[in-house]
């Protein structure tokens, strides 16, 4: 598959990208040469092979958003530079 560089002008401004002329021929005679490259994967034979997400066998593991007591709240209010009413302050950052 060739791209002209009209197709590569196209896709350079698609990126917001800013192309030399040198650049858009050297642009498209690399992508075209890696679109051919890529042309292999159709030769495969897919026929019985199920569709997959991931091949890990990692499940994603979703709970309850529980609120829980913290035992080192004393600890890392302790800890903190400024504190009112027990309860971490930190500067505005809003007017």
């Amino acid at each position: 598959m060739s791209l002209t560089n009209q197709e590569i002008k196209k896709i350079a401004q698609l990126a917001r990208l800013e192309l030399t002329p040198e650049e858009e021929n050297r642009y498209a005679e690399t992508i075209s040469a890696v679109l051919d490259y890529m042309k292999i994967l159709n030769e495969v034979d897919t026929e019985n092979i199920e569709p997959t997400a991931q091949v890990t066998g990692l499940k994603n593991v979703v709970r309850q958003d529980e609120i829980k007591k913290c035992s080192a709240n004393k600890q890392l209010i302790e800890q903190m530079p400024k504190v009112y009413a027990n309860e971490l302050s930190v500067p505005g950052v809003f007017e």
